[in-house]
């Protein structure tokens, strides 16, 4: 369900940050990147999948970060490079690190409003 007039939705947005997960970790810090097992056919933020198979997309490309951050050191210079001038500001894994928490933080922010757009539900109060 669209939330803004953008037409996003929040499971678009979890597909979005398993490909931010996919795109930092394995294109940007490794240099190559598993295809991904569907086309990418559908307008941004959005999916025609269903929420098992994005929240299992998600959870494979975390699993796949935790282990390239765990064993590449945090001077490590990536062996790819972002097609922008963000590529500029990421000099090596830990800015790579320092990205990834920010995206994440942002995009959590976008679906902590969506969802209370969608239902009036707050992270606030007893749960």
């Amino acid at each position: 369900m669209a939330a803004l007039p953008s037409g996003w939705t929040p499971l678009g947005m979890v597909e979005h940050l398993g490909y931010a997960e996919r795109h930092w970790s394995q294109e940007i810090v490794t240099g190559t990147a598993d295809p991904v097992a569907w086309p990418d056919d559908h307008e941004p933020l959005t999916t025609p999948r269903s929420p098992d198979v994005v929240f299992a997309f998600y959870r494979e490309q975390c699993r796949r970060s935790d282990e390239i951050f765990a064993a590449t050191p945090l001077s490590a210079v990536p062996a790819g490079r972002h097609p922008t001038a963000l590529a500029d500001e990421i000099a090596d894994l830990r800015g790579v690190v320092l990205h990834m928490i920010e995206e994440t933080a942002r995009h959590a922010g976008h679906l902590d409003a969506a969802r209370e757009l969608i239902d009036g539900r707050t992270g606030l109060g007893p749960r």
